[in-house]
């Protein structure tokens, strides 16, 4: 029988319970075998409903669990340092959510922590291992769309719950960290290089404290990055990659669809009317479950993580510029 990866789950937060979890329980690599939550009721509550043998009433009992090889960390973003640190010194594995830290300096801490404890660590960008993101980028390389020049994205949903995590700015919230760093990761994955230099602009909430709509600029070697992300305008997502003799423009590039396939639009540039516009289908797949399975398997053949940590750590020094980019009006230095 083949081996699996037992999983433990740090909480009951959403993303974990109708996302995560149910993707997780798809795969033959892995099974979920326990959830902890500081309320024991909460954690018997989304153990029973999601058909999970064993639940604890607290993170550390949670840890403490020998049947558990791996964990997964969906807290808010304030702890997920504290209690990855806290999982790869009870020598379990860690796939954490993203923002890994609030900053570069957290995010170095983890590398420190997973070399001292030999675990694997990794910041679960999910888009890293999708078929159509992998797909756009095999297009660049080949040349497909000529050099590359640009990325542009956009990514924005409406939240102005104050009781919600991503609206609290003391524990990590605000638009940045919660989905302006997909368009950091995904520009610095198509263009396999760092930004030299970043500019922001933020407006934040006059309650919260949070920035709620944030533009931003990032200049790489070979080309440029720009993006809009807001926690307050219409739900909308769209990435454009432009080359000097074609575009690709990922549909549904963040939250791709677990019902039907994902789409890539492949254009000539021949007219503006879309004339030489080719379709890219990818099979339907639950990234989430693509996600797990490649840090399942990378546990189970004793292989480095699928995404380094280190390249969290440059995400996050990114990140960090362009916070210090939105204080200062100026550009910033990664």
């Amino acid at each position: 029988m083949m081996k699996k990866i037992r999983w433990g789950i740090l909480g009951v937060a959403k993303i974990a319970t109708e996302k995560v979890i149910p993707a997780m329980q798809k795969s033959d690599f892995m099974e979920v075998v326990a959830i902890g939550s500081r309320s024991l009721d909460k954690a018997r509550g989304a153990a029973e409903a999601l058909g999970i043998p064993a639940a604890h009433g607290s993170y550390e009992a949670l840890l403490a669990d020998s049947n558990v090889d791996a964990v997964y960390n969906p807290l808010p973003n304030h702890l997920h340092v504290s209690w990855t640190k806290l999982a790869a010194l009870a020598g379990k594995h860690v796939l954490c959510e993203k923002p890994i830290a609030l900053d570069a300096a957290g995010a170095r801490s983890l590398v420190e922590a997973r070399d001292r404890h030999g675990v694997l660590i990794q910041e679960a960008f999910m888009v890293r291992t999708h078929p159509q993101w992998l797909g756009a980028r095999a297009l660049v390389r080949e040349g497909r769309i000529g050099e590359l020049r640009a990325v542009q994205s956009s990514f924005s949903y409406f939240n102005d719950d104050p009781r919600n995590v991503r609206n609290v700015r003391d524990i990590g919230g605000g638009g940045i960290y919660d989905i302006g760093c997909y368009p950091v990761t995904t520009s610095r994955f198509l263009f396999e290089e760092e930004p030299t230099r970043v500019i922001a602009l933020v407006e934040r909430d006059p309650h919260f404290g949070t920035d709620r709509l944030a533009s931003a600029l990032l200049d790489f070697p070979r080309g440029q990055a720009l993006f809009v992300c807001s926690t307050q305008l219409v739900p909308y997502q769209r990435t454009q990659i432009f080359g000097t003799r074609g575009r690709i423009e990922i549909e549904v590039p963040y939250n791709a669809p677990t019902d039907r396939p994902c789409r890539i639009f492949c254009d000539d540039g021949r007219d503006l009317i879309g004339s030489g516009v080719e379709t890219v289908a990818y099979d339907t797949v639950d990234q989430y479950t693509v996600e797990a399975e490649a840090f399942s398997r990378a546990i189970l053949e004793r292989r480095p993580a699928p995404i380094p940590l280190e390249d969290a750590v440059a995400n996050m020094t990114v990140i960090d510029a362009l916070f210090r980019s939105a204080a200062s009006g100026r550009w910033e230095t990664p």
